[in-house]
């Protein structure tokens, strides 16, 4: 049987369907043997050739001639809302221009770094920001904010706002220092001189000092001008930057 023959039975059936049989069965049937069971429709040359004209399937040329469906156009396509990439490098550009303040110079003497982090309470570093600014202490960081330049850079800006306070990366220096909480105030003398270590230069034993704990910034240079003689002429001179 052809394609053409088969779809026209098979038109020919749904046609037919529930339609009463066109002859009656000639055989006879025992009693109850059609009971629950429908009659089965005879399907007849004519109702085929009825079926075949009234459902005719397209011809091959027929076929050829119907137009090939275009191929989708994939950049006409809805297109979600894009935003434009976040430039790190101009992130970080801007980055250090606010860490660093505008051409933010170092007065000769003495240098203090303050060893912070950003699971101190808010209070406590916006207090440290401050007394870093006026005594041109530079705040330093282990690292990047959940490993990300962007966290970080909002949570400094947030922190230092307007103030001219410096700020710096730097887990080695962390190393260096054997910073093992935060705050911690580290006071190297300007005399110091730095020597190769594990974690690049480092400076002697002699050469710094370092106070750790909860406490305030003009607290911990006092706490040095009285604990450590060699550095009380520097924590004094760095108190004055306070007072003043």
């Amino acid at each position: 049987m052809s394609a053409t023959e088969l779809f026209m039975t098979m038109a020919v059936v749904a046609l037919l369907s529930g339609m009463a049989p066109a002859h009656a069965d000639p055989a006879p049937r025992p009693a109850g043997a059609d009971e629950g069971r429908g009659a089965h429709p005879v399907i007849t040359d004519a109702d085929l050739r009825r079926a075949r004209d009234r459902h005719r399937a397209p011809s091959d040329e027929e076929l050829r001639r119907q137009p090939a469906p275009a191929a989708p156009r994939i950049d006409r396509l809805p297109q979600p809302a894009a935003h434009a990439p976040v430039d790190i490098e101009a992130l970080a550009r801007g980055f250090d221009a606010q860490i660093q303040g505008a051409n933010l110079q170092r007065a000769p003497g003495p240098s203090l770094m303050v060893f912070i982090s950003f699971a101190m309470p808010e209070a406590a570093l916006a207090r440290l920001a401050d007394q870093a600014s006026q005594t041109q202490a530079t705040l330093v960081l282990r690292g990047l904010v959940d490993g990300s330049l962007v966290r970080t850079a909002s949570r400094v800006h947030s922190l230092i706002g307007t103030r001219k306070t410096a700020v710096q990366i730097d887990p080695q220096a962390f190393d260096r220092y054997a910073v093992a909480q935060t705050p911690s105030f580290v006071l190297t003398r300007e005399v110091a001189s730095a020597m190769p270590c594990a974690t690049g230069l480092c400076p002697p034993a002699e050469g710094y000092v370092i106070v750790a704990g909860d406490v305030t910034l003009d607290y911990a240079l006092r706490h040095i001008r009285r604990t450590a003689p060699r550095f009380a002429k520097d924590a004094s001179s760095l108190l004055q930057r306070l007072e003043r």
